[in-house]
């Protein structure tokens, strides 16, 4: 029977029962059948832990609506003695394994599991819903504590380790993970299967984990990217992210040496739930990013940026959800500025910091407003919005101004990550490195009202500022638009949007729908000039069909 959470689950991480403190998951193999048939993953997990405290005799994880049916200890036929407690809400269960009372202090245990229906993070489509109809399809989605659904693990971002599988699957499908591909082999007993073969050797937290199984072809789009989806769509998809080892590079003038050796993209069926997921070695991301222009293609330059700031450098747990999130958003929009001028840049900011008004007003100032959460007894997914995200990239571009702009500060972002890299931290040693290289400027960082930007609900403390040259006309049409009469709407011109980006066209839309109203026969005008029923962009065509509704 489920219960209601008290407290913090551990004493490091409020969301896992696991405790690294006293004995650390070090290495992770799996070696797991697909069935799409039952829907299950079938096999073993074979975890390598090391006490941190000789007298501990057991080892905490999490585990949720996971089937387990044996512990041994690798490489023999001991069993171990374990207890899975009742799940609490979406925590999942306590699992306890009792260690093998001797001296050692390094373990190989060997968990024999399966997942079952209800696991969380696993999504299976039947072939009708895939684009080419043949084959069923498989997808992952672990972030933020849905790995335990998964696998049995320390579900926590404070817990990282490398990983090695084994999949075995349908002979027509093909297995990718979020590590590099080792080999595909015949199945030894089974002619109708293929065994998949992977290997992490970067450390990272469970919820990095992830598998998709389908009829997947690939393109090359350099030596290190590739991109992966259904063939009926794999060329538009090449086309879409051409530009992809582009932004990769400019990505690694500002953060360091990209150390996953590839980044291949893999865009999924129209089912997955996010615009991307930044799985190390294969992003994943939505197929609505198929502009047919490359429009939407500058998305991935977040997915991109997390290979540092989340997936190399991490936050310890759910409270400090911001270092990874704050940071990537404000490098990814340093990469647009590199890319295409800083006044875009400025615009992104801008429109950023609307976002963050208008979550703090749908948050209604509530305590999910924090920069550091409070998650004692909180669903990660309960708590998720777009309040990290714009909160903590203001936060960088407030410090940034006020340390001397980006010559000075983007140095700091590159030895904040080259200090940090592989290990998960929090906001105060976050800080303590910021006062560590900018130790001539103590007297700024001081100045900083840190209590406002970490702890207060609400915007942040300092209202910004941005260069709006990119803004200004498009408010200037909107303007003239909704001002207009009906009679006047035939004044307009094609030209007046010519030269706007893709991301204006969609500022000038949501400016629209702000009007009190928009007449049909000004509709009509606006379509007529601008022909967005034929946009293949969904962020503007989402726009302009609000603009519709009103």
């Amino acid at each position: 029977m489920e219960t209601s959470p008290v407290g913090r689950l551990s004493p490091g991480d409020p969301c896992s029962y696991s405790r690294p403190d006293q004995c650390i998951l070090t290495k992770l193999h799996l070696e797991l059948d697909v069935s799409f048939d039952k829907k299950e993953l079938r096999g073993v997990a074979e975890i390598t832990v090391e006490k941190k405290q000789p007298d501990i005799q057991e080892l905490i994880l999490d585990a949720k609506d996971l089937e387990i049916t044996r512990v041994t200890i690798g490489g023999t036929d001991e069993s171990l003695e374990y207890t899975i407690e009742d799940p609490i809400l979406e925590f999942g269960s306590k699992f306890t394994i009792k260690l093998p009372n001797n001296n050692q202090t390094n373990f190989n245990i060997r968990i024999h599991y399966a997942t079952t229906p209800k696991c969380s993070a696993l999504q299976w489509l039947n072939p009708k819903q895939t684009k080419g109809n043949r084959h069923p399809y498989l997808f992952s989605q672990c972030q933020a504590i849905h790995a335990r659904s998964l696998v049995p693990c320390q579900d926590s971002s404070a817990v990282k380790f490398p990983y090695t599988a084994k999949i075995s699957a349908p002979s027509a499908i093909t297995i990718l993970m979020s590590a590099l591909q080792q080999g595909i082999e015949a199945h030894p007993s089974d002619s109708s299967k293929r065994v998949h073969k992977f290997e992490q050797k970067v450390p990272i937290p469970s919820y990095l984990i992830a598998i998709v199984g389908g009829d997947l072809e690939s393109r090359d789009l350099s030596e290190r990217c590739r991109v992966w989806c259904e063939k009926e769509v794999v060329d538009d998809a090449a086309y879409e992210f051409a530009e992809t080892e582009k932004m990769l590079q400019v990505a690694e003038s500002l953060a360091g040496p990209y150390v996953w050796g590839r980044y291949d993209l893999l865009m999924l069926p129209p089912s997955f739930p996010y615009g991307g997921m930044e799985n190390p070695c294969l992003t994943f991301v939505t197929p609505t990013l198929l502009a047919g222009d490359r429009s939407l293609a500058d998305v991935v330059a977040h997915e991109i940026t997390h290979s540092w700031t989340g997936n190399l450098v991490t936050n310890s747990s759910p409270e400090h959800f911001w270092l990874n999130e704050g940071h990537t958003v404000f490098i990814e929009r340093k990469i647009a500025g590199r890319l295409h001028g800083e006044p875009h840049r400025q615009m992104m900011s801008r429109e950023g910091w609307s976002t963050l008004e208008e979550t703090v007003k749908v948050l209604k100032s509530g305590p999910f407003t924090k920069l550091i959460l409070e998650m004692e007894g909180i669903d990660p997914d309960d708590a998720f919005s777009s309040l990290p995200y714009e909160k903590g990239s203001a936060l960088l571009l407030y410090l940034e101004r006020i340390l001397g702009g980006s010559e000075v500060f983007e140095p700091f972002l590159k030895a904040y990550i080259e200090k940090f890299k592989y290990q998960s931290i929090d906001s105060s040693q976050w800080k303590s490195f910021l006062y560590e290289h900018f130790a001539d400027k103590k007297s700024i960082l001081d100045s900083v009202d840190w209590d406002g930007w970490f702890h207060s609900v609400g915007m942040p403390p300092v209202k910004m500022s941005y260069d709006e040259s990119l803004l200004t006309p498009i408010t200037q049409l909107s303007q003239k638009w909704i001002a207009a009469s009906d009679d006047e709407a035939a004044q307009f011109s094609a030209d007046d949007i010519k030269d706007f980006s893709s991301i204006q066209r969609r500022i000038f839309l949501e400016q629209l729908c702000d009007a009190p109203s928009f007449s049909v026969v000004k509709v009509q005008a606006l379509e007529k000039l601008c022909h967005f029923n034929a946009v293949k962009n969904s962020e503007v065509r989402f726009k302009y069909v609000h603009v519709l509704s009103g």
